[in-house]
């Protein structure tokens, strides 16, 4: 039986944040490092400022060097993946590696994705919203090559999860994976346009760009937005994440319970204050 017969009899088991489990993953273990090779993981738009910020790139940058774009079955939103290291010694697709991958471990170990956090544990649902029933939420990967669940080191969900720094980039992303639960939830025929897509894409990855759509477009003249806020989403990249979501849920999904006043205009109201802002300039 192969590796791939091997992983298909594989059953998830559902875990709460209170399931416990065994697992420690070090160098000393056979299987180090296997469980980056022929991976599938989906970045979030905190994984992305982490990792271009630490290889000292822009998002642009890190976005065609590293990834590869995709659309979210169901949602029809775009999403990227990781890039996996495409060399001439490596042609089967199920052991290229991480390009951040070395046999003594990972590069960006400190800046590593959420999916890589989680890991030996999945999630079964995108949705961490505070109040949120986390129940049933997660599940174990247990890849048969994988020898860390042999390994004395007791677990549970909730503990693993502070451990490895997931709470706090669930927490950062929570707004963002709720729009794409949302999107999934909406009936086939709702379509997103290509503009919207893009915006998505923008805001959700490529936030250096956003930052320029923010400041160097009429986007400040056409909503009114706080002073302190501008100021702060201007020097915090994880601030003008989040003000970029807030803005698609009240803008581009239109939700209506969490729309924002600062985001309410009208055609008439955006010419209108374009058109005094500008001649404001001039006097």
């Amino acid at each position: 039986m192969d590796h791939t017969e091997k992983t298909a009899e594989i059953q998830p088991m559902r875990l709460g944040p209170k399931s416990a489990f065994k697992f420690r993953c070090h160098k000393d273990v056979k299987c180090f490092t296997k469980c980056c090779r022929g991976i599938d993981i989906m970045l979030t738009p905190y994984d992305i400022i982490r990792l271009k910020n630490r290889l000292n790139l822009s998002s642009q940058e890190f976005l065609a060097l590293y990834t590869t774009p995709h659309l979210l079955e169901k949602t029809d939103l775009p999403v990227i993946t990781l890039k996996l290291l495409d060399d001439e010694m490596t042609k089967d697709e199920k052991e290229k590696p991480c390009p951040f991958v070395r046999e003594n471990g990972c590069l960006i170990y400190e800046d590593r994705p959420t999916t890589c956090r989680y890991y030996p544990l999945g999630v079964a649902s995108l949705s961490h919203k505070e109040g949120a029933d986390d129940e049933g939420f997660y599940f174990a990967i247990d890849e048969p090559h994988c020898l860390g669940f042999e390994e004395q080191s007791d677990w549970t969900v909730e503990e693993w999860r502070k451990d490895q720094g997931v709470d706090i980039h669930d927490d950062i992303n929570a707004e963002w994976t709720d729009l794409l639960v949302r999107k999934r939830s909406f009936p086939q025929n709702v379509k997103l346009s290509e503009k919207s897509k893009d915006m998505f894409f923008m805001v959700s990855y490529n936030i250096d760009k956003f930052k320029e759509f923010v400041f160097n477009s009429s986007f400040l003249k056409v909503y009114d937005i706080a002073d302190d806020v501008v100021e702060k989403i201007k020097n915090d990249e994880v601030a003008l994440l989040n003000f970029g979501i807030k803005w698609l849920t009240s803008v581009l999904f239109k939700r209506e319970d969490a729309v924002d006043e600062e985001f309410v205009i009208t055609e008439e109201k955006a010419a209108e204050r374009i058109k005094e802002r500008s001649a404001g300039k001039t006097e």
